[in-house]
């Protein structure tokens, strides 16, 4: 059988969010295929904040969650597998769940890896001909900007 994680994550997920509370989830990143910004993670875990409100286009995929989020101003794409999450609760009042951490066996990991490769693009560089004029090298003859005063 299936594991029951996603379906128990997504349930609490949406239970939390139905009672206007703030779905949180504690993630293990030393499990295989877990995205985050590493400089906020302390003790090998993090703890995000998932709530539709917070977080950009959140996907609760099939095996794992997928969003986007701003850690310092800086837009992150994350990406946590259900088997790294600890457990998933309300930040107002504690209520959730605490999950066991699940490691991927190592022919999921290869599965996963064969998604995950980048296809190659279809696009090459191109050489110049050296017919074209390219004026981009060369220095201008500008003068400083200055601001007049028009009466």
């Amino acid at each position: 059988m299936s594991s029951n994680k996603p379906y128990l994550v997504k349930a609490f997920y949406e239970w939390i969010s139905d009672n206007d509370l703030t779905p949180y989830i504690m993630v293990d990143v030393n499990v295989y295929g877990v995205l985050v910004p590493m400089s906020y993670v302390s003790d090998g875990q993090i703890v995000l904040n998932i709530a539709a409100s917070a977080v950009g286009s959140i996907a609760l995929g099939d095996s794992s969650i997928e969003f986007s989020a701003r850690f310092g101003g800086k837009l992150e794409h994350l990406t946590v597998p259900y088997g790294a999450i600890g457990a998933i609760y309300a930040k107002e009042n504690g209520a959730g769940t605490s999950f066991a951490i699940e490691h991927p066996a190592e022919d999921e990991v290869e599965a996963i890896d064969e998604v995950v490769e980048k296809p190659k693009s279809p696009l090459s560089s191109v050489t110049s001909t050296g017919s074209e004029t390219d004026t981009s090298n060369k220095p201008k003859n500008k003068s400083k900007p200055s601001l007049k005063i028009i009466k």
